[in-house]
């Protein structure tokens, strides 16, 4: 398995063209582009610090 080349890229759009049509492409696009916008802000989402539980702040009210 080596790099796509030139070719290998012109016929994979031209399969895609094909089988989805001119008009059908930009939807895909834009659903891919918004899918792997959320997939950044759940990753970024996961890496802040979790909330203080909520046993700590039951026994302080008690």
């Amino acid at each position: 398995m080596g790099r796509l080349g030139l070719t290998e890229i012109l016929v994979i759009v031209g399969i895609v063209i094909l089988l989805f049509g001119g008009k059908k492409i930009p939807e895909l696009m834009k659903g891919l582009g918004s899918g792997i916008k959320e997939f950044k802000n759940a990753a970024k989402d996961d890496q802040t610090p979790p909330a203080p539980s909520v046993k700590k702040e039951e026994e302080e009210i008690k």
